[in-house]
């Protein structure tokens, strides 16, 4: 399964999981298969990399929808806080709840984080991009924000083939 560094690694299956969208709705992997997923976990809504990552992929839209993407965010926070989340900022797909971070955790997107040299358990900003067959093509660990949506869209581009 995972690497010994917890991470789901580029060609293995991508884990299971429902979780609950900012609308209230159950997402489940396996209903997604057939075309391409954009996965993403991001640590906390409205803050200012999670906000400019996420406001990059809406704007991404258009060229992910040709590429036959859909996109998911998730992190630790409720579907209220997201659903605030996605209206201030006019997000065009779903932020799912991920608040005991189960899923995080079968990602590996859950670790050891220090901050001022306070260590504590977080998200990492992580991405995967799952093929049709729901494995994953690729991994970025540790994601910067800025330009990370285009590197995303030349993965889907590279799937096509």
């Amino acid at each position: 399964m995972a690497a010994d560094d917890g991470w789901i690694e580029v060609g293995e299956r991508a884990p299971a999981f429902t979780l609950t969208s900012d609308q209230g709705e159950k997402v489940r992997l396996a209903d997604l298969k057939g075309s391409p997923l954009v996965l993403y976990f991001y640590p906390k809504d409205d803050t200012p990399g999670c906000t400019r990552e996420a406001c990059a992929f809406r704007d991404a839209s258009k060229e992910l929808k040709k590429l036959g993407a859909t996109v998911l965010g998730v992190s630790p926070d409720d579907e209220a806080s997201h659903a605030a989340f996605r209206d201030k900022f006019k997000l065009n797909f779903p932020l799912l709840a991920d608040p005991g971070h189960k899923v995080a955790e079968k990602y590996g997107a859950w670790r050891e984080k220090t901050l001022y040299g306070k260590k504590s358990m977080g998200i990492q900003r992580s991405t995967y991009v799952i093929d049709s067959a729901g494995k994953v093509a690729k991994l970025w660990r540790r994601v910067s924000v800025d330009g990370h949506d285009a590197k995303v869209l030349e993965a889907l581009r590279a799937l096509e083939g």
